[in-house]
């Protein structure tokens, strides 16, 4: 056939293109996940979304009636999927026990722990860890990090026992705090960590320097102070709701000139043992004396001054409930080395021989009671675990925090904001991550089930994806086979 007309056979050229071209929309170099429903944490459920994900950042969001996406793009069915965004662990410990730190990177990621925030180590440890995720970012968790717990003396994480390794400096003067705080903020932290046995002077040069370096402060209340005096000081959240119970009580003025009197006279004590024996005094006397007008004047403060709450509650009701003797929670322990695996089974055996005393029984309630009251009264809270305190595997722990944190009166989804945007809140990183929404980055989840229906769901993981790397269920098993070899 020969064409006289040469626009004609442009003309032919250009129809038989049209037809052969791909219906839709083309992303280049992106992931498509269609026809999925997406948990907002502000927002609640959004039915039949499609996300598009380039460059390590979610690029669209959109109904999927409202884009047609052409059939040559690398798309993923979402029907009877649901979408949440990465979760953070707040609470971890790389350098409790080194040798399972390794590990830890690869268990985050397959329970879908996307961002962690370290709470105390040796910054030289921690820092190490930080670094390596910087430079592996769609396939390590984002690590935020405090350095080593900052202290009084006695310190109390001193390295004077397995239990007590390392993790903090003692500081004697507020010029030693000073000097340290210095030299973390040179070195690079995210946040400070403020602990137990500083002096009050001590404590208020933290916050102070912290300000002016625009970081927040974290830590236990020091047991020379009380909870209002802390948070007035400029306090930004607390660890675990520690000694929150000695602010509550009816005799907490006295409970207070009792701690100073004992501090004073234990200056010689080790610290861990020191700290003991103050909680042993006291912890039991307060909950006893328990004030419900004097909490409600604590928890108001702590509202008025934003000092949020991390109250990793599933490490401290442990001693009762003993998830972690579940066969199921022990099964987890393939996944870390089998040195310290068969340690905690033999530790685990030795504790479900004792029986919780009352006094344990009546603390898991007030613990439970007062993450309530916290909630209630419009505090923030953050998901941590503490892991790996407690036997709490790292990454299937924050699970249990999840569902802990329920327990205590949130509902799934404020429990889920616990782990997405208040995180990233507290770090001011609320337009990067925490939501499912165009520009962030996408760390996120796809579950099997719909954990507004129940937390425990958010266990279903079907994949993960981490800025932008999409890890699915074959791939995060296999991550998990790799760790038993350990």
């Amino acid at each position: 056939m020969k064409f006289k007309n040469v626009s004609y056979l442009f003309t032919i050229l250009a129809i038989l293109l049209i037809q052969c071209k791909p219906s839709g929309d083309f992303f280049a170099d992106a992931l498509c996940i269609q026809h999925i429903s997406i948990i907002d944490p502000q927002e609640g459920l959004k039915e039949d979304q499609t996300v598009v994900i380039a460059a390590g950042k979610i690029l669209k969001v959109s109904p999927s009636s409202e884009i047609k996406l052409a059939a040559n793009n690398t798309i993923i069915d979402g029907t009877g999927k649901f979408l949440i965004p990465g979760l953070w662990d707040a609470h971890v410990h790389f350098a409790y026990i080194e040798e399972m730190a390794p590990s830890m990177f690869d268990l985050f990621l397959a329970y879908g722990v996307t961002s962690v925030r370290d709470t105390g180590g040796k910054i030289e440890f921690t820092k190490l860890w930080k670094n390596l995720a910087l430079k592996n970012p769609t396939s390590a968790p984002r690590v935020m990090i405090a350095g080593p717990l900052i202290d009084g003396m006695p310190n109390v994480y001193d390295g004077s026992d397995h239990e007590h390794p390392p993790l903090s400096v003692g500081m004697s003067t507020p010029d030693d705090v000073r000097r340290k705080i210095n030299e973390l903020d040179s070195i690079g932290v995210d946040l400070f960590k403020a602990y137990e046995m500083l002096s009050p002077e001590q404590f208020e040069v933290i916050v102070q320097m912290a300000k002016e370096k625009g970081l927040k402060v974290t830590g236990h209340v020091p047991l020379s102070m009380d909870v209002i005096t802390a948070s007035n000081a400029g306090l930004n959240s607390m660890e675990h709701m520690r000694n929150l119970e000695l602010s509550c009580a009816s005799n907490a003025a006295e409970l207070l000139k009792e701690r100073r009197e004992v501090l004073a006279l234990g200056k010689n004590d080790i610290g861990g043992v020191l700290r003991s024996k103050i909680h042993n005094l006291q912890r039991q006397v307060a909950i006893e004396n328990y004030d419900d007008l004097k909490a409600q004047e604590v928890l108001d403060v702590l509202a008025k001054n934003d000092t949020w709450q991390i109250p990793t509650v599933a490490l401290a009701t442990g001693f009762t409930e003993r998830k972690f003797a579940d066969s199921s929670w022990m099964a987890t322990f393939k996944y870390i080395p089998e040195a310290i695996a068969q340690s905690w089974k033999e530790e685990i055996g030795q504790i479900t021989q004792l029986e919780p005393t009352p006094f344990n029984y009546e603390y898991t309630n007030w613990f439970y009671n007062m993450v309530g009251k916290v909630h209630k009264t419009g505090i923030s809270i953050m998901a941590g675990t503490d892991t790996p305190i407690g036997y709490l595997t790292p990454g299937r722990s924050l699970h249990a925090e999840l569902v802990a944190l329920v327990k205590a009166g949130l509902t799934p989804l404020e429990a889920i904001q616990t782990a997405t945007i208040n995180p990233a809140k507290y770090f001011h990183m609320e337009n990067e991550l925490g939501a499912v929404k165009e520009t962030m980055w996408a760390d996120l989840l796809i579950l099997e089930a719909n954990p507004l229906d129940d937390i425990s769901n958010t266990q279903k993981i079907n994949a993960v994806i981490k800025q932008g790397n999409f890890m699915g269920r074959d791939q995060l098993d296999l991550l998990l086979k790799g760790l038993e070899s350990n």
